[in-house]
C-alpha cells in the first residue's frame, strides 16, 4: 500500500545549498560644502579621513575654503584625493552631502532630486518650510545628533559633549584671569592657597567632563543633579571624592554664594530647568564666572541671555556670563576631528553594504538617525512638532 507524498522523489533529494551573492560594493559620491552659519567652524571630514575614502575608491568634492576654520587648507584635501570645487553648487550635486549645520532652503535648492543629507538637525531652530522643502526634493536625510548606536548612546552628541565640559572649565578659566577683566584669580590649587571653587548643574556628559577637568586643576567641585543614578555614576567614574547633592534652593545657594565658577549643563525634554534664580545669582561674589552650556535649551540660570563668539560674554549683578551656544565650535578642529573619526566608518560601511538603502535595512543606528527616507518623514518627534504626517521608517525600508 503505497502512502501519498506531496514531494516528487527529485525534491525529497538532498539540494544545492543555495548561498547568498555577495553585494556589490557601491562607490560614494560624497559633497562637502563650505559652512555658511553664523559661527559654525567645524567640517564633517578631516583630510585624513578623505584619503582613506578615496583610497577605498570613493569621490569627493570638497567646496573651497570648507576647512579654513578648522585649519585644514585646501592644498590638504586636494593632496588626500578630493576635488576641490570653486563653485558654491557643484558639492550640492553630489549623492551624498554632509553639512554640520543643517542646509537652508537655498542650499536644499541646489541638491540633486533623491539625494542623502547627512547634517544635525537643530529641531529647536527649523521651521517647516525646511521640511516642505526636503520632501518636494524627496531628500533621505539622516541627523547625526539623532543617531543612536548598539550602547545606546548618541556618539556624535557624547563625543560634542565632552568637548563643551573640558572646554566650559577652560573658558571660565580664562575669564576669571585679570587680563580678561576678571577677578585675577587662578582655577587651581596652589599651595598655601584656598582652591577656586566649582558649582556644576547636571551629571550626564557635560557635567562629568567639566568636573574631571576642574578636578584635574585642582578645583573644588559641588555636582547638582536630580538624578541620583547619575550623581552616583559620576561619583564611580571620578578619581577624587566630590561633593553632590540633588537641587535643593537652600543647598543651592549656599553654595552658589561661595562659588568662583558656576557651570549649568542640564538639558530637559523640551526646556532646561531654571537651577539658578536671579535673587541667587545677586548673592555670588563680584567677579564669579557662569559659563550656560545649556543656554540652546533656554539656559539654567535665570539671567543668562544668548550671546556669540564675537561678543561672548556680559556681566549682570557683577557675574560674568558666557552663554554661547555652539561651544565646541570654538575648538573647530578638535570637534572636526571627532565628527570625522566617527563619520569615516559609517561611509566605508554604507559602502561595503552596497550603498545607502542597504546599509540602512542592516544598520539600525542609521535608521535611529534618519527623519527623512525620499521626501517621506520618518520621525515622529518631528512629526509632532511641526504636525506633519509621518510613517514608520521599519515599514518602508524592508
Amino acid at each position: 500500500m503505497s502512502s501519498f507524498s506531496p514531494f516528487s522523489k527529485e525534491e525529497l533529494l538532498p539540494q544545492e545549498e543555495m548561498l547568498e551573492i555577495k553585494r556589490q560594493k557601491g562607490e560614494l559620491f560624497i559633497g562637502l560644502p563650505k559652512e555658511t552659519y553664523l559661527g559654525e567652524k567645524r567640517v564633517c571630514l578631516t583630510p585624513d579621513a578623505v584619503s582613506a575614502l578615496c583610497v577605498h575608491g570613493h569621490r569627493i568634492v570638497v567646496e573651497t575654503g570648507a576647512g579654513d576654520h578648522a585649519n585644514y587648507a585646501d592644498r590638504e584635501y586636494s593632496e588626500a584625493g578630493a576635488k576641490i570645487s570653486y563653485d558654491i553648487e557643484e558639492a550640492f550635486k553630489c549623492n551624498i552631502v554632509l553639512k554640520v549645520a543643517p542646509p537652508t532652503e537655498r542650499e536644499i535648492e541646489y541638491m540633486n532630486p533623491q539625494a542623502i543629507l547627512i547634517s544635525s538637525l537643530q529641531l529647536k531652530t527649523q521651521n517647516k518650510k525646511y521640511f516642505e522643502c526636503l520632501a518636494k526634493k524627496r531628500i533621505t536625510a539622516v541627523a547625526f545628533d539623532y543617531i543612536k548606536d548598539d550602547h545606546n548612546t548618541y556618539p556624535i552628541v557624547k563625543s560634542l559633549s565632552e568637548i563643551a565640559g573640558t572646554a566650559s572649565v577652560l573658558i571660565a578659566a580664562e575669564l576669571m584671569s585679570g587680563i580678561n577683566k576678571g577677578n585675577g584669580l587662578l582655577l587651581g590649587n596652589i599651595g598655601g592657597v584656598p582652591p577656586s571653587s566649582v558649582v556644576i548643574f547636571g551629571a550626564g556628559t557635560v557635567g562629568e567632563y567639566a568636573a574631571k577637568t576642574a578636578i584635574g586643576l585642582g578645583a573644588r567641585v559641588k555636582v547638582f543633579d536630580n538624578s541620583i543614578s547619575k550623581l552616583r555614576k559620576l561619583q564611580n567614574c571620578l578619581s577624587a571624592p566630590i561633593y553632590t547633592s540633588t537641587l535643593q534652593p537652600k543647598s543651592v545657594a549656599k553654595a552658589l554664594m561661595r562659588a568662583d565658577v558656576a557651570i549649568g549643563a542640564i538639558r530637559g525634554k523640551n526646556r532646561s530647568p531654571i537651577c539658578a534664580t536671579e535673587e541667587m545669582i545677586e548673592t555670588m561674589k563680584e567677579g564669579a564666572v557662569i559659563i550656560d552650556v545649556s543656554i540652546d535649551r533656554g539656559g539654567c540660570f535665570e539671567t543668562s541671555n544668548v550671546t556669540t563668539h564675537k561678543t561672548p560674554t556680559f556681566i549682570k549683578h557683577g557675574v560674568v556670563h558666557y552663554c554661547v551656544p555652539n561651544i565646541p565650535a570654538r575648538y573647530a578642529r578638535t570637534a572636526s576631528l571627532s565628527i570625522s573619526n566617527i563619520f569615516t566608518p559609517y561611509l566605508l560601511n554604507i559602502a561595503e553594504e552596497g550603498g545607502f538603502e542597504n546599509a540602512a535595512r542592516f544598520d539600525k543606528s542609521l535608521r535611529n538617525g534618519m527623519y527623512f527616507y525620499h521626501g517621506i518623514l520618518t520621525n515622529r518627534t518631528v512629526a509632532d512638532w511641526f504636525d506633519l504626517p509621518f510613517r514608520d521608517i521599519n515599514l518602508l525600508i524592508l
